[in-house]
């Protein structure tokens, strides 16, 4: 998960194009037109990539549907041909899920951004994948509406994307993650079949294969339409901000929150190097300090202040330095400002950083944040906390300098030995950014292979051939000759002259 400062190299990584034949061109712009049929070797390095610029690998051709009818258009010309598809939205992932293979059929769902019902009774809205998330709540919110899911990125990633990846954001501990607010959808499979899964009624009498595809990363169709729940916005919320002389006593004092009973609508924190670098970026007042948390409660007036009173005195006990209530709208929009642009604010004091996305019990915060410092001083690398204290959901960035030999290579394998510590305490190598293809390698290290055997059946079902997304996720088979379904041994293997790696 790098970001790379301006006009830096990736040649390592690059694949090179892999043109299709004139004729599946021509067969691909006659579904979505001429001008959404991108396959000119210089427009197609605007997709070489997602958020994670670390890797590179060259489309064979980018559609640009605007209905699922041209959807439908394009998967079954893919499917005739033998291609591999990949969907991507607005490219913002950090984890290479939208990454082309050499040669495939990367289908941009940008055009598909209209907002196609609102129905307030039944508190749910139908989109195209294409809408960015926070035009949702801007086009609900004068009706007092909104959708509570916020990533950091709220403001230019896609609904579709963040389907794919099962999106939270900093309000995902007291409302859930995108999984929590996706009602239904209508997907297209990979023989060009259309099906609608869930739907606008909550809890319907049947398997949730909403809750199957959300988070599936792309693996298994493409969403064409989704059904959000929709949330009356709440009559008040209380913001604070709290400082504390070193990550141990902030970490402490989300325990001592979380276990009174509060449940805020977020609580997160940030180190030094990440208060600097959000003070850099928003020009946000914030002392340097070692550790701070910016919470929100909301809900009914009163039981807002009762409750933010409460977790202010907890703060106080656990240790803080110093409280800060926003004075008004204005300023507590400024303070969560700071919070939303931590991760692009980094690059104004590293020159590259690897964005890393794990998951941890909030008990383990203090210790586990203890165990990052002691791989920085390892490895002799600086590393910016910023992430979900409320869900233990970790984004620890890594900072280097491309410039000087080996340091990527040491701040990878320090990233790597990052999700390993989670996994030891307890935690997952992934809360929203999702596996793509940086961390499939550290998939078996968190499941049994008999775990990840059934995910591929699971996958099958939607997708026999696996073309939808080749490639990420899932680790590199044991076997070059492995194939999707249930595993039959070979006779060399019954009768003992050969066996499984």
């Amino acid at each position: 998960m790098k970001q790379e400062t301006p006009g830096a190299t990736q040649a390592e990584h690059k694949q090179p194009a892999q043109p299709l034949s004139q004729d599946l061109v021509r067969r691909f712009a006659a579904v979505v037109g001429e001008g959404y049929a991108i396959c000119k070797p210089e427009q197609l390095h605007t997709y070489e990539s997602d958020g994670l610029a670390s890797f590179r690998v060259t489309p064979g051709i980018v559609v640009l549907p605007e209905s699922t009818e041209e959807v439908v258009g394009c998967v079954k010309i893919a499917h005739e041909a033998g291609l591999p598809i990949v969907a991507r939205g607005s490219g913002t992932g950090l984890s290479g899920g939208a990454l082309p293979v050499p040669g495939c059929v990367l289908m941009g769902l940008s055009r598909m951004r209209k907002i196609l019902e609102v129905d307030y009774d039944n508190a749910f809205m139908r989109v195209q994948p294409g809408v960015i998330n926070l035009d949702v709540s801007k086009h609900i919110g004068p009706q007092g509406w909104y959708y509570a899911p916020d990533p950091s990125s709220q403001s230019v990633c896609s609904i579709g994307g963040n389907v794919a990846e099962n999106s939270g954001g900093a309000h995902c501990l007291k409302y859930g993650f995108t999984v929590n607010h996706v009602l239904g959808l209508r997907m297209v499979l990979e023989d060009g079949s259309v099906v609608d899964v869930g739907g606008a009624v909550p809890d319907r009498p049947q398997y949730d294969l909403s809750g199957v595809v959300v988070g599936s990363e792309g693996l298994l169709g493409i969403v064409t339409e989704v059904v959000l729940r929709i949330l009356r916005k709440p009559e008040a919320t209380r913001t604070f901000f709290a400082t504390f002389p070193s990550t141990t006593e902030a970490g402490n004092a989300v325990s001592a929150i979380i276990a009174s009973g509060i449940v805020p609508a977020a609580i997160e924190m940030m180190d030094t190097l990440a208060i600097v670098a959000a003070k850099a970026a928003t020009g946000v007042d914030w002392p340097e300090v070692a550790a701070a948390l910016l919470m929100d409660v909301d809900g009914v007036a009163e039981e807002c202040e009762h409750t933010s009173a409460n977790a202010i005195e907890l703060a106080r006990k656990a240790g803080a330095l110093e409280i800060r209530v926003p004075r008004d709208a204005a300023e507590r929009e400024l303070m969560w400002k700071g919070r939303k642009s931590a991760f692009a604010a980094v690059g104004r004091i590293a020159r590259n950083y690897l964005v890393q996305d794990g998951v941890i019990p909030r008990s383990e915060i203090a210790v586990v944040l203890q165990e990052i410092a002691a791989l920085g001083q390892r490895y002799g690398l600086q590393v910016a906390n910023v992430f979900h204290a409320g869900d233990g959901n970790l984004h620890p960035l890594v900072l280097f300098d491309g410039r000087v030999p080996e340091e990527e290579k040491k701040a990878e394998e320090m990233s790597g030995e990052i999700l390993r510590t989670c996994l030891r305490h307890g935690g997952s190598i992934t809360g929203e950014h999702g596996v793509g293809a940086d961390k499939a390698q550290y998939m078996a290290e968190m499941f049994t292979a008999q775990d990840l055997e059934t995910m591929q059946l699971v996958r099958c079902a939607f997708d026999p051939a696996q073309r939808f997304n080749p490639g990420k996720m899932f680790p590199t088979p044991r076997l070059c000759g492995d194939r999707p379904g249930v595993y039959r041994p070979h006779p060399a293997e019954l009768s003992g002259e050969a066996w499984r790696a």
